[in-house]
């Protein structure tokens, strides 16, 4: 066979599109491809035994989510639990009752992990090389490539590197890879870290322990908030499930992007309102040293406390926050630089996330490892100059599957409209010599996201390069915005390597 006729045998892939994760970015995906290209195949390549992603994932006492279900939840599938701040098992039931509704299960291939994909242009395809349990190795082809596995990196947690914690000689827990069989019931318990997910652990262990000791270098600001919305319990009551839902949804969308440009705009007013929250949820607890930041609200991401259960539990004497840097850990507690001591039986190291990119997948075209850092952000979703390759990467402001929804239905216009005008691949093209000016500011300042941020695309100030935080924007730019924007070039297969163009069918 000459090389002519195995590279026009390689032009029809395996797949259309393959969906890298099976947690709410990768269903998301999934159920908006059945919705918009029926017609159009699809897979979800999913490295863990299960579903979820994050919520498989994290296993830790009261993992929940960090923002209301009426906006984590996707804009076609209704919450419908009476709790609005909902916990783990909760989400995972409403993502398998997506799967088996929807009948997207038999399209998720459970315990394969994408190692590489290189695109391909001469057949302008992905040729994406799987993992198996047993080490074995597949190769699987897609014409298009959607990554949904989160921004962190599963296998290893941020290293704090903490002085003396290996001396210790109780018990050291990870969020991250929480054991089944832990226990803490009636042990003094130390939580090092402040932010979203020591906040969510704190209140649930002190409920059995004999102390929970919160140990943190810097204070975090605080949202009190009711883990119910009684005006979306109201609605349901009263109207369909979808209109209650829909209702819901854009009442606290407008209310975050109120709250948040607020914030923003004067964070005089939004440090004094949050501090009269926590003051009156903590009375004569309220210490002031433990919950004034050093920054303004929303330069890190604020941290829910649903029904003030932290406050609640600090007032009843069963934990305590203590600012502070630790100097040493030894074999029976901390020791702390101001010379306080926290003794204590378990230690669980809260410190943070390590952030990555694409899945730690090995990704290059025609072999030539794609450098993201060296790429802008397009639209949110796609790079400069990278051919049919997406990614989800969620708003830090707002709730991540937001940002997965319109990403999703974005892409599967893209796709309708390549198929009408009969193009295999979508570029979005920047000239070398382009004049865009890099800004590096995310919004946040967060550890993870500076430690993280040499690996990230690049952003430009305005639209269409740039990874916006701005999601009632973003929605409507995102659909007004034309797809021929004359900037994506549409190219077929046989031309991809040169770029030539498919032109509209009406030109």
């Amino acid at each position: 066979m000459g090389v002519e006729s195995k590279i026009a045998g390689d032009m029809q892939p395996d797949i259309d599109v393959a969906i890298i994760g099976a947690g709410l970015s990768g269903i998301g995906m999934a159920a908006h491809m059945q919705m918009l290209c029926p017609d159009r195949s699809f897979a979800l390549f999913e490295r863990r035994a299960n579903l979820g992603g994050t919520w498989d994932l994290f296993r830790y006492p009261g993992v929940r989510s960090d923002s209301d279900m009426h906006t984590l939840g996707f804009v076609f599938e209704p919450w419908k639990h009476e709790k609005s701040i909902a916990d783990g098992p909760a989400i995972l039931e409403y993502l398998n009752r997506i799967v088996d509704e929807r009948d997207i299960r038999r399209h998720i291939r459970l315990g394969t992990k994408v190692v590489s994909a290189d695109w391909n242009s001469a057949a302008a395809h992905w040729v994406i090389t799987t993992e198996s349990p047993d080490g074995q190795h597949s190769r699987t082809t897609a014409r298009f490539l959607y990554l949904g596995a989160g921004y962190y990196d599963y296998d290893k947690p941020y290293d704090a590197q903490i002085p003396g914690l290996a001396d210790f000689a109780g018990t050291v827990l990870h969020p991250q890879f929480w054991p089944k069989d832990s226990a803490h019931a009636g042990k003094r318990v130390v939580v090092i870290g402040s932010g979203a997910t020591a906040v969510t652990i704190v209140p649930v262990m002190a409920e059995t322990a004999a102390h929970v000791t919160m140990l943190q270098r810097t204070p975090t600001w605080y949202a009190v908030r009711p883990a119910r919305d009684a005006i979306a319990n109201a609605l349901r009551k009263f109207l369909p499930a979808k209109l209650a839902y829909w209702i819901t949804r854009y009442k606290n969308v407008k209310m975050q992007d109120m709250v948040y440009k607020r914030a923003r705009a004067a964070p005089e007013k939004a440090r004094a309102y949050l501090t009269d929250k926590i003051k009156a949820a903590l009375g004569p607890k309220y210490d002031e040293a433990a919950f004034t930041p050093p920054y303004n609200p929303w330069e890190q991401r604020l941290c829910l406390v649903p029904d003030g259960d932290l406050f609640a539990a600090m007032k009843a004497g069963k934990a305590d926050v203590v600012t502070d840097h630790i100097a040493r850990i030894d074999a029976a507690g901390i020791q702390l630089t101001s010379g306080r001591r926290l003794d204590c039986d378990v230690i669980v190291t809260a410190t943070g996330l390590t952030m990555t990119i694409a899945g730690k997948i090995a990704l290059s075209v025609d072999g030539e490892r794609i450098d993201f850092n060296q790429h802008y952000y397009y639209k949110g979703c796609m790079y400069s100059n990278l051919p049919n390759l997406a990614q989800v990467f969620g708003y830090l402001n707002a709730s991540w599957t937001l940002r997965a929804d319109i990403d999703s239905d974005f892409i599967c216009r893209l796709l309708n409209h390549m198929k009408a005008i009969g193009a295999d691949v979508a570029t979005p093209f920047l000239a070398e010599d382009h004049d865009l000016v890099e800004d590096p500011d995310t919004g946040l300042s967060s550890g993870y996201i500076q430690r993280g941020q040499a690996l990230q695309p690049k952003n430009a100030p305005t639209m269409p390069w740039r990874l916006n935080q701005d999601y009632v924007f973003d929605k409507v730019w995102l659909k007004q915005n034309p797809l021929d924007d004359g900037i994506m070039r549409f190219t077929k297969a046989q031309a991809a390597a040169t770029h030539g163009e498919v032109r509209e069918a009406a030109e």
